[in-house]
């Protein structure tokens, strides 16, 4: 895992190099200024942060600010990126945290269900839900219910909260716990605003988890069918175990391999994959931070993010290969 995240930052490094020394000179000094002042004051800023150097030792100054946690200067923020990064943090974890529930308890179930009713009715109205849930993009349907559910009956309206909870979020008098919306609403007894950030945060959940579950219940539905045709499940129903033991006890568990996965994989494309969400959907969090640093080219916001998310990437993928150990006996780390 370092050597993929020292491959990582070579590749960013190598990608800020492309913009030359005059662009990435606005990830040090605000761009207004830039504009205002004469040529020879920015050969001195380009000297002053080692924009003139040999590559090698520019990647070695940069790689030392980025263990400090200096990534530069968030245009879109206003602050430095570290900082623009962990404010916005918070809102993003708990909009993937909450479409994490329905994703993995409504798609395992339906697929298993499928599984279990192969080729009945249930079987075949669960996969059309399936193919609907996989064959729409999840900006087309965001932007459905935002239509349907925000502008026909004003259920489920866009940002994070209203304006008269947002006012009360950020007084004094309210403490920030956790910095989730909801989790901080219940520790400070203010189950008005708890219901404003539900409402708020429903349509984004419905929209990440429609596309997510839908490609979770076709792996489990498969992985499930396959297992079983296993002999070990025939000759469990052989000795007579009633149907739902061999079920819970003999195929859950081996069916589970391929979904843990998915599912881990599914998790880490949700902290990536809220960009399109939090944008349609008018919400604070790393996605719309990104996608706006994008439209103003802030590129030490793009940079940070891109480092952000591969990080999130790497120790994702690490933790689903440590995690097949504690599924299947047979696979042990030693």
């Amino acid at each position: 895992m370092p050597l993929v995240l020292i491959g990582v930052t070579l590749i960013v490094f190598s990608m800020m190099q492309i913009l030359g020394p005059d662009k990435l000179l606005s990830a040090y000094v605000d761009a207004n200024k830039l504009d205002k002042i004469s040529i020879e004051e920015m050969e001195q800023l380009k000297d002053k942060y080692g924009l003139n150097d040999p590559l090698p030792i520019r990647y070695g100054k940069w790689l030392g600010n980025l263990v400090k946690g200096d990534l530069g200067w968030s245009i879109v923020g206003k602050e430095p990126v570290t900082q623009a990064i962990i404010h916005r943090l918070p809102y993003t974890i708990e909009l993937a945290l909450y479409a994490l529930i329905p994703i993995l308890g409504i798609g395992i179930w339906l697929g298993i269900k499928a599984a279990i009713h192969h080729n009945s009715w249930i079987d075949q109205l669960i996969r059309i839900f399936a193919l609907v849930g996989w064959s729409l993009p999840d900006f087309v349907f965001g932007l459905v219910i935002i239509l349907f559910f925000y502008v026909g009956v004003n259920w489920f309206p866009p940002q994070n909260l209203s304006n008269w909870a947002e006012t009360i979020v950020r007084s004094a008098e309210y403490h920030q716990y956790t910095k989730f919306l909801t989790i901080d609403a219940i520790l400070n007894l203010r189950f008005d605003i708890f219901w404003d950030a539900l409402r708020h945060i429903i349509g984004p959940i419905i929209t990440m988890s429609w596309l997510w579950w839908a490609y979770l219940l076709r792996i489990t539905r498969s992985s499930m069918l396959e297992v079983l045709r296993k002999d070990y499940i025939r000759t469990a129903r052989a000795k007579g175990l009633a149907e739902k033991e061999v079920i819970n006890k003999h195929a859950k568990k081996n069916a589970m391999i391929p979904v843990v996965t998915v599912a881990g994989n599914m998790v880490i494309g949700l902290f990536m994959g809220v960009i399109i969400v939090e944008s349609i959907f008018n919400r604070t969090g790393i996605g719309r931070f990104a996608a706006r640093a994008a439209q103003q080219l802030d590129y030490a916001s793009i940079m940070g993010s891109l480092l952000f998310s591969s990080v999130i990437l790497i120790v994702g993928n690490l933790i689903i290969d440590i995690s097949y150990a504690l599924i299947d006996p047979r696979i042990r780390l030693e």
